[in-house]
């Protein structure tokens, strides 16, 4: 059984030296690492890696999210995909834990946020553990427990596995969805109706590296009214409600049982105050 890891990146270089470090730490390698980059170049000065690394180029905008992980997916050559945010590092048995439990459907594994600076002085695995912080929306797991979820909509895009045979069966990702959210939302879905179990893996464990948090993300306004939009109209009801909720109360849309109805678009001044504290973690 093979094994690739596939990331994503746009920027983020120094994110992607760090995940690279964590896999040559792994005590399993990877088969491969599959860079789909979102970008006129591939990035540079990478450092050596213990495994093949392997690169695709995914042009477009907005970042062309869905697309990008279905061309690393068809340049895989493993058996199972393991897909790793590239804001993430792998905890030394990651690639082990997805391994062994491959056969399993999706599995998800945990994340711990770290503070800003935390890899300033390199990727120091013990000090990780210590200032890795979990989502309150996540579940602590053993190191050893494999623990169904019947809800496939705790899929975690930041780190999950599964067979290159699921994968096809769900049928990929959906490259209408460009920009911010709701295609792994969507993917969550597609997984649920191929009839593909999903279960969170202990021992699977990443730390998500500090980049800016925007609370409500503005940035990404239009993106996420697009494609909510497309959202409810393949499966019937809406997703991101919670950011979708904050547009609402804040008087910028109107939804109703099938359409939103933009008000207002935010303005710069309230772009630049949805821009977190670096103390912010998570949004």
């Amino acid at each position: 059984m093979t094994l690739s890891v596939l990331t994503l990146v746009r920027g983020r270089r120094d994110h992607l030296v760090n995940l690279i470090a964590g896999l040559n730490a792994s005590t399993r390698l990877p088969d491969e690492l599959v860079i789909a980059y979102m970008q006129d170049e591939p990035p540079a000065a990478l450092p050596t890696a213990a495994f093949p690394v392997r690169m695709v180029h995914v042009p477009g905008e907005p970042m062309p999210l869905a697309a990008a992980r279905n061309r690393a997916a068809k340049a895989a050559r493993g058996d199972t995909l393991v897909f790793l945010d590239v804001d993430c590092i792998p905890s030394p048995t990651l690639v082990a834990r997805y391994a062994e439990t491959e056969g399993q459907g999706v599995r998800l594994g945990e994340v711990l946020y770290l503070p800003a600076g935390a890899t300033r002085d390199g990727v120091d695995i013990a000090r990780l553990d210590q200032l890795g912080v979990r989502h309150p929306a996540k579940p602590a797991i053993a190191p050893d427990e494999i623990r169904p979820t019947p809800n496939h909509g705790e899929l975690w895009g930041l780190s999950f596995a599964l067979s290159a045979s699921d994968w096809v069966a769900a049928g990929g990702m959906d490259e209408r969805y460009v920009g911010y959210g709701a295609e792994e939302t969507d993917f969550a879905a597609r997984l649920e109706a191929a009839n593909v179990p999903m279960v969170w893996v202990g021992g699977a464990r990443a730390w998500h590296q500090h980049h800016t948090v925007h609370v409500p993300p503005y940035q990404h306004f239009d993106s996420i009214l697009r494609n909510a939009t497309l959202f409810r109209a393949t499966w019937g009801r809406w997703c991101m409600d919670y950011w979708l909720g904050q547009f609402v109360a804040r008087g910028m849309i109107r939804i109703d049982d099938a359409e939103i109805t933009v008000l207002r678009h935010p303005d710069a001044d309230e772009i630049a105050a949805s821009r977190m504290p670096d103390t912010t973690l998570f949004s």
